[in-house]
């Protein structure tokens, strides 16, 4: 007679332990909300509902300033209307030029926080247009591809004014300057120095006023050699996203007992007070 066999097969193990995909999603949006713009698209790596939870409307709207809305609608002819938020921060992290292409905006991606420059083309320079004084150089240093390069003066009067709706904050503004002639030779960058002079005599008087009754005025010596310096002109805040501040900026250098030559002007920065040390990484 066979042997009699009997099987007990066992249930199949299932891992009862909880998962990443078992948070709750509106709890991860939640935590999102308190982490910067590259940390969530790093969180929404992690699993489906950690993606999911990343592209919540709500979560990108506290990224964005408080003005995008009027952002949009001056930099971008039609977008579609149903866009999420996190499509929209990424078209205003990238630079944007605008008014000829003598601007230029764009949001810091790590903070969300808005940036502008202004070319020295969107600006009032006291005989630009005369080859004896000016030179107009092309240059991959510059946002805007030129600079404009001072020779000699006795007179110099750079002065510009602009009219925007910003973010709510404070922001500062700078003058983005260099002394010396940059080039490249043999592929590496150098800088002529022979035409540098007159900048230690006498401080350049840079003012700031704005249609809020906001005003500044600094004085600085142009020290910096070869390489971009940032020269504080002031700061100044904007308290209502919905209302636009008119802004004039200047710089001047009026004393005619001495010429001055050897300058190069690229820009005016104007960026939240916040980020005035990543000035030179823009």
């Amino acid at each position: 007679m066979g042997a009699g066999f009997s099987v007990v097969l066992s249930p199949p193990l299932v891992n009862l332990s909880p998962g990443l995909d078992d948070l709750p999603e509106n709890c991860i949006a939640l935590i999102c909300m308190h982490l910067d713009p590259v940390e969530v698209c790093r969180l929404a790596g992690l699993c489906r509902v950690f993606k999911s939870a990343a592209l919540a409307d709500f979560v990108w709207e506290s990224k964005l300033p408080s003005n995008y809305k009027f952002l949009v609608r001056m930099l971008f002819d039609k977008i579609p209307e149903r866009m999420g938020k996190k499509d929209i921060y990424s078209l205003l992290s990238r630079p944007i030029k605008f008014d000829a292409a003598t601007k230029e905006m764009w949001l810091d991606k790590r903070s969300g926080k808005m940036c502008m420059a202004v070319s020295w083309k969107g600006m009032r320079i006291t005989g630009i247009n005369d080859r004896r004084y000016w030179s107009h150089l092309p240059s991959d240093e510059s946002r805007f591809h030129a600079v404009a390069y001072l020779k000699q003066v006795w007179w110099l009067e750079v002065s510009g004014e602009l009219e925007f709706t910003f973010p709510v904050g404070t922001f500062g503004l700078f003058f983005r300057l260099q002394k010396g002639k940059p080039s490249k030779r043999n592929g590496r960058r150098v800088c002529n120095m022979d035409r540098v002079h007159g900048w230690d005599i006498k401080p350049v008087q840079f003012k700031l006023s704005c249609s809020n009754g906001q005003r500044a005025v600094s004085q600085w010596f142009l020290k910096q050699v070869g390489n971009w310096g940032y020269y504080h002109v002031g700061d100044f805040t904007a308290e209502n996203s919905n209302t636009p501040i008119k802004i004039k900026y200047s710089m001047c250098q009026i004393d005619c007992t001495h010429p001055k030559g050897g300058l190069c002007l690229d820009s005016v920065i104007i960026c939240p007070s916040e980020l005035k040390e990543k000035l030179s990484e823009w």
